[in-house]
């Protein structure tokens, strides 16, 4: 633990520790590293957890599924039954409420999106026949939702984030009382970037908005529904569907949710749990836009993973390979930086991701200069609405998928490249 903040430092000592941290950098860059923490992608360590599944199936296996069809052929729109039940499981919902999709839950949101624009929600006007519309985006967030509401031209507002969800108080002035806002993007659990946990108070004011647009949805993307770190603390949250039904609110979500980070990235499944109403208005696009998805995976994927409790076993051992390089990625930020008053992070109980806050104005500075050291972080903004941190402050550290020594290498340069540029804001002040 250092003793001296750098605030409290005179300008000698400052210029004392830029020398020692300058010889540093470049001793690294010398290294010529070349190291990529930009996504949270699982290792190969992770991915070779689920090649087991590739051997449940093969040319001489029954392709029946449980209700007699044949996974190979056509039919099937929503999903094969088991895999409505495997998923359902995941999420506490029944599996009337999902219907299973392709591998990507991103997909899913964008063709949530875009049905919106082209032909609105249940018969209300299509949203590009509206002069305006508008979206509530809790940031630090997910830059993959922003980048979707912006693609369609979607005016978005950036909502704060809290320990314990977005600022429902703004959430509620907006939805309940503006009929441009026509949606919220969430993740409720181990939220992405900071792996906050939404409380039951915020999901039951979610439930209970009373919204100004009849067709206004939250986009649920429960991502991180089973993606623990430890196995002693596993927070739960309400189940979101059944919250809004209670509440009178039965249509109101869109939750999204897939095994992209439990079995194979690019070749999990994906699902969308939702009322019927909305399910069925849905379905009418479906019917245009495809005859089935990819059967065999789902008969696959329920053969490996069985159930709910063999999803939870299987990411017990997920979580064995990540909390390592979390709990190293956290030491060395406590190492080189607790104290010195330039920097604070959240230590996540789950999810893929820690945040990290510079001083104000720093955060590109430090991407950059990582960067030229070799190691490629997340863009910095990218976790806020147009790509725009108005503090210029936030990180995404994605300690995922590279090997642990490279890992710690990386850890080590970011610590030294925010040392470098708060101590270069603190002499120019």
């Amino acid at each position: 633990m250092n003793l001296k903040t750098y605030q409290n430092m005179t300008r000698d000592e400052l210029l004392k520790e830029k020398e020692a941290l300058e010889e540093q950098y470049k001793k690294v860059k010398e290294k010529k590293l070349n190291l990529n923490m930009s996504r949270g992608k699982p290792s190969s360590e992770q991915l070779d957890l689920s090649m087991p599944m590739m051997d449940f199936l093969n040319g001489k296996s029954d392709m029946l599924d449980s209700e007699g069809n044949d996974c190979r052929n056509y039919g099937i729109l929503d999903g094969l039954k088991e895999c409505k039940d495997l998923m359902a499981s995941l999420v506490h919902t029944s599996p009337e409420n999902v219907i299973i999709y392709g591998n990507a839950s991103l997909s899913i949101m964008y063709d949530t999106v875009a049905r919106s624009v082209t032909h609105g929600v249940n018969g209300s006007t299509p949203w590009c026949k509206l002069d305006k519309v508008k979206f509530l985006c809790p940031a630090p967030g997910y830059d993959r939702h922003f980048a979707i509401t912006e693609y369609f031209g979607i005016e978005m507002i950036t909502i704060p984030m809290r320990e314990d969800g977005p600022d429902m108080d703004l959430v509620e002035q907006y939805v309940n009382n503006d009929p441009a806002v026509k949606g919220i993007w969430c993740v409720p659990k181990y939220s992405n970037p900071q792996g906050y946990v939404y409380s039951d108070k915020v999901v039951k004011r979610f439930a209970a908005l009373k919204p100004a647009a009849e067709d206004f949805r939250i986009f649920w993307d429960n991502a991180y529904c089973v993606h623990h770190l430890y196995a002693e603390d596993q927070p739960e949250i309400p189940e979101i569907l059944s919250e809004c039904e209670k509440a009178g609110n039965p249509d109101m979500v869109y939750e999204f949710f897939s095994t992209s980070k439990i079995t194979f990235s690019g070749a999990g499944i994906a699902a969308l749990a939702s009322s019927k109403r909305n399910l069925d208005f849905i379905k009418k696009q479906l019917t245009v836009q495809t005859i089935s998805y990819d059967k065999i995976n789902q008969f696959r994927h329920v053969k490996f993973l069985k159930d709910a409790e063999g999803v939870h076993a299987h990411m017990k051992k997920h979580a064995a390979i990540l909390r390592p390089k979390f709990q190293a990625v956290l030491e060395i930020l406590e190492q080189e930086l607790g104290g010195l008053g330039i920097g604070s992070w959240i230590s996540p109980k789950g999810g893929y991701f820690i945040s990290f806050e510079a001083l104000d104005g720093c955060a590109k500075a430090i991407v950059a200069k990582a960067k030229e050291a070799g190691v490629i972080l997340t863009g910095a903004g990218a976790t806020y609405p147009y790509g725009r941190d108005p503090k210029d402050s936030n990180i995404r550290i994605a300690p995922s998928y590279p090997p642990m020594d490279e890992l710690v290498e990386a850890a080590k340069l970011f610590t030294l490249c925010v040392k470098l540029v708060s101590v270069d804001k603190f002499l120019a002040e």
